[in-house]
């Protein structure tokens, strides 16, 4: 019988033991629980290497209230960009450099982009005569802007199809479509310049016409 308690004592849960006391009876004693030991291993192994962190029981409970983030992939837009040298310069270096960056770009265009040519050439004409015409100077600003508005987006232009062309220069529905939205763009820039010099030197030229009539 008191081998039978002792069985169902441990059984129930793992804290007592079976002894013989002096006398040689056997007797039912208490030790120490091994659960509260085992815990936090079992925690432990539950966390991974959780841990491995040095933390306590009230740290793995703070660390499991904390939201795990995944490693952000490097197509994921909020990804770090990797590190570029040429972002290295600052101040006045950074200056010098953009400038150059620019008069490469400029002998670039002019000397690979007819469209550019044709458009430079046509800039060269008409800058000295919104300069010269007699307007407000509001008018003059909006005359010389849309004529430079032009050379803008014809480098953006250049800019993009250079771009795809670095990409892949076989055919594909994709790099056709940028191209013909890049023109796009150059032909609303034309017409934003022939409508702007049609409203402000269109009157003029028709009041000199009449004038030498």
């Amino acid at each position: 019988m008191p081998t039978r308690h002792s069985n169902a004592a441990r059984t129930s849960n793992g804290a007592l033991r079976a002894v013989k006391n002096d006398t040689g009876a056997a007797s039912v004693e208490p030790f120490e629980d091994v659960s509260e030991h085992a815990a936090p291993n079992h925690a432990q192994h539950a966390n991974g290497f959780r841990g491995m962190n040095g933390a306590g029981p009230e740290g793995s409970e703070q660390l499991d209230n904390e939201p795990h983030h995944e490693p952000l992939s490097p197509d994921d837009p909020f990804a770090p960009l990797p590190f570029n040298p040429y972002k290295g310069n600052r101040g006045l270096t950074r200056a010098w450099h953009a400038m150059k960056n620019s008069l490469a770009g400029f002998r670039v265009a002019i000397r690979e982009e007819s469209a550019f040519r044709q458009e430079l050439t046509l800039a060269a004409i008409l800058i000295p005569c919104g300069v010269l015409v007699p307007v407000d100077p509001v008018s003059r600003v909006l005359l010389l802007g849309s004529v430079l508005l032009v050379l803008i987006v014809e480098l953006l232009n250049s800019s993009v199809e250079a771009a795809i062309d670095r990409i892949s220069l076989e055919r594909h529905e994709l790099s056709r479509r940028a191209k013909d939205l890049g023109s796009a763009a150059v032909m609303v820039a034309l017409g934003m310049c022939l409508m702007t010099w049609g409203l402000i030197v269109g009157p003029l030229i028709v009041h000199w016409i009449k004038a030498w009539l």
